[in-house]
């Protein structure tokens, strides 16, 4: 009769073996090694933008002990997640476990590789949710945290199921001590991005701002409880060149309701360098705006 533990404890340890091809070291010079996940056999590696403190002299060494150079494609502080090129073939894709088969509670492992070798930590997935927007303005198609052990090169590391499918990358630089991991979907469309302009296109507005709650006569008017306050403004950004002033009450963004910094974060997500109009109060009288705004990461 077999024993249930053993059975368990062999799928993990296949697992590891199965994915540990995949998983890299990245060497950046004076940093603690980090760790990369191979994206393509053409060479791809993702790993955490935070991770990486220069761009050139950057080397990943394989499951083999191979050390190859690599150069960075560009990086998404704001999703962290930075995309590398390495020299040479040979490269191992893992599988991919579809977005729907995630689930809390199930088994997971986390792998790293800070050294020589391939290290594993086992834990569950404790929070699962739709999308999600980080402190720093990246969008998550996803939000998945785990109790897996944030251990030296966790960031940079995939998250793995029993079957040895990858999840998605690891990360510990976008909430402070806690492992999250970026979803196969996110790093899809990010790694598009980065391909095509080696950034995250973000429209950028040149101003500061703070929710307030809106009195219930503006309130009823406007359809919304909440809206931001605008607090300053970059000399010549497109917020001042379009004319907002400060004190305006800004209530959306071609339309998109604002009613947190994080709506306002969302609006911008893809808008680089486009017009868009901006619905807002200036001494409770309700006015639109044209903005032309620019582009940055």
């Amino acid at each position: 009769m077999s024993n249930p533990a053993q059975v368990l404890s062999d799928a993990l340890a296949d697992a590891v073996d199965r994915v540990a091809p995949s998983v890299v070291r990245i060497e950046t010079g004076r940093r603690r090694p980090s760790s990369g996940l191979v994206w393509s056999t053409d060479g791809l590696i993702l790993t955490a933008a935070h991770c990486l403190d220069r761009e050139e002299g950057l080397e990943v060494q394989l499951d083999s002990g191979e050390v190859r150079a690599a150069t960075l494609l560009g990086s998404d502080a704001a999703s962290d997640i930075a995309l590398l090129r390495a020299d040479g073939d040979a490269w191992v894709t893992p599988e991919r476990a579809p977005n729907e088969s995630v689930r809390r509670g199930q088994l997971v492992l986390a792998l790293s590789r800070p050294g020589r070798t391939v290290r594993s930590s086992l834990g569950v997935v404790n929070a699962l949710a739709d999308e999600w927007r980080a402190p720093g303005g990246g969008k998550l198609e996803r939000y998945i945290q785990t109790d897996v052990s944030v251990e030296a090169g966790f960031s940079g590391g995939p998250l793995v199921d029993a079957s040895g499918r990858v999840i998605g990358m690891n990360s510990a630089g976008l909430l402070r001590s806690t492992a999250m991991t970026l979803s196969a979907v996110t790093l899809e469309r990010v790694v598009q991005a980065l391909l095509s302009h080696d950034r995250v296109q973000r429209g950028y507005l040149g101003m500061s701002s703070t929710p307030a709650r809106l009195p219930s006569a503006l309130a009823d008017s406007a359809g919304q409880r909440v809206a931001l306050v605008l607090t300053g403004l970059q000399p010549d950004g497109p917020a001042e060149s379009a004319g907002l002033l400060l004190g305006d009450v800004l209530l959306a963004l071609d339309g998109e309701p604002l009613e947190s910094i994080a709506d306002l974060q969302a609006a911008l997500e893809e808008r680089a360098d486009k017009t868009v109009p901006v619905r807002l109060f200036r001494a409770g009288v309700a006015q639109e705006l044209l903005v032309a705004l620019s582009g940055r990461s």
